[in-house]
């Protein structure tokens, strides 16, 4: 598995009904990247990635994660994957201690590991300090960090994050980009889907745009923004070169 790439996407396809969302997406990402995915809402962002993670079953095509294939082997890929969707539903009623040793005996880590590792996650986020409260008690900010410690419990080797830092407040926000860039300095790989472009310049090493369920360009940061701001040749790539529209002349007055 050392050689291949983090995440390969081939001939993915996702329709709903006569709407298709991902459309014959070819995608690499290289092992040890800080890969951004970035696009206009409605591109299939969300559709791709929970294809890659094995949330949702693809139409067409092949997922795999260090050479695993993700549908034809689900319980290998998994384990070197971890994931945090938009929207994690968490279960309300347990503890931040208690939610992540529960995840910890799902994946069967050993009592003994499993403890050890709970502490430290919980440290590491800033977390112990609210340990003993319930997750339906925990902030935006919280939820974002217990979130990703569930990802990250079982030692993956890949995660999946979409919009990890959306209604942030700036200082968990300094907290996870922090865990996230030593998770692949130690050797990990990061997809990470989000709308702020600057966020994404600021991470990531590597970046694809898609738009309306294609790959429009892919490849290391530099190449894909050029001369330009990565907002600026997003924006162009998309087809919407000036954002600005006509009308609403009644607010000027």
């Amino acid at each position: 598995m050392g050689s291949d790439p983090a995440l390969r996407l081939t001939g993915l396809v996702k329709a709903f009904g006569s709407t298709v969302a991902v459309d014959r997406v070819d995608l690499t990402v290289p092992a040890g990247s800080f890969f951004g995915l970035v696009g206009p809402n409605g591109a299939g962002k969300t559709t791709a990635l929970s294809m890659a993670a094995g949330l949702l079953r693809p139409g067409a095509g092949r997922c795999e994660v260090s050479g695993v294939d993700v549908w034809a082997d689900p319980v290998r890929a998994k384990t070197l994957i971890g994931v945090l969707p938009d929207g994690l539903a968490l279960p309300e009623r347990l503890t931040g201690r208690e939610l992540l040793t529960f995840t910890g005996q799902l994946r069967r880590i050993p009592p003994d590991v499993l403890t050890e590792r709970v502490q430290e996650l919980l440290t590491v986020m800033g977390l112990t300090g609210a340990e003993t409260t319930l997750v339906v008690d925990y902030s935006t900010g919280m939820r974002k960090k217990i979130g990703l410690a569930t990802a990250l419990l079982h030692g993956p080797r890949l995660l999946i994050l979409d919009e990890p830092f959306e209604a942030v407040d700036p200082v968990s926000a300094a907290a996870l980009k922090a865990i996230l860039v030593r998770f692949v300095a130690s050797g990990g790989s990061v997809v990470l889907s989000s709308h702020v472009m600057a966020l994404v310049e600021q991470l990531c090493d590597t970046v694809a745009i898609m738009d309306r369920g294609r790959v429009v360009a892919a490849g290391p940061l530099a190449d894909v923004r050029g001369d330009e701001t990565l907002e600026r040749a997003f924006v162009e790539l998309v087809g919407a070169a000036d954002p600005v529209p006509d009308g609403l002349s009644w607010l000027a007055s």
